[in-house]
């Protein structure tokens, strides 16, 4: 008997986007889109009603955005990860995402592969930030002058355990990290428990934001 597939709700104002992300999603044999949404409201709701595993959500919509869904479902519905969508000039709206709880961020203009191995990530609780929208927020944080809360925390890491968290950050999953690293990925899933314990964090996402001093602990 095979596994039960991805359950994931779409969450975009434009049409055209929610049918190319179904169409992509639907041919994956491991992942069934179970509704739609076009505002933040209307994806709260599908969440409560459908109570799926994964939403796509967009930051920027009319009504309730993106930030405050990801907020409310994140709360109220912890089960249910969320993946950002999001496009460089955005990234300031989807940072805001990442700190209400969402689980990872997705560009609108990702390959179909990179959607679905995204869509798979969340689901098993492994997404991290790409690296180049990483660098990317680095920048924008900077120049803004915002202040790390804590530079030195990851200083309470072991040396295999930062090994283990700038892979993390790399956006490798727990396997590649043990073939990278030349550990057993049950090891890995060890050091990953003991950093999000140790710095405090919520996930692997919230993880790499302490850790580059974009996000605050009691954010957790």
């Amino acid at each position: 008997m095979s596994e039960r597939p991805i359950r994931v709700v779409i969450t975009d104002d434009q049409p055209l986007i929610r049918l190319g992300f179904r169409m992509v999603l639907e041919a994956a044999d491991d992942i069934e889109v179970v509704g739609e949404a076009a505002d933040g409201a209307s994806a709260v709701d599908a969440v409560a009603a459908l109570a799926p595993d994964v939403v796509l959500m967009d930051v920027r919509m009319p009504g309730m955005d993106g930030i405050e869904a990801t907020r409310r479902i994140r709360r109220d519905h912890p089960g249910t990860r969320v993946l950002v969508l999001t496009t460089f000039d955005l990234d300031e709206y989807a940072f805001g995402a990442l700190r209400a709880g969402a689980g990872g961020f997705l560009l609108k203009d990702a390959e179909r592969e990179e959607l679905v191995a995204a869509v798979r990530a969340v689901a098993a609780g492994e997404a991290t930030l790409s690296p180049r929208v990483t660098r990317r927020m680095i920048e924008l944080v900077t120049a803004g002058g915002r202040p790390h809360p804590e530079p030195h925390r990851s200083a309470a890491l072991t040396a295999r355990e930062r090994e283990v968290l700038d892979a993390m950050a790399r956006g490798l999953t727990n396997a590649e990290i043990s073939a990278a690293l030349f550990l057993g990925e049950s090891t890995v899933k060890t050091h990953v428990g003991r950093i999000l314990a140790k710095l405090p964090a919520r996930d692997r996402v919230h993880a790499v934001l302490i850790a580059h001093g974009l996000a605050d602990p009691a954010d957790a």
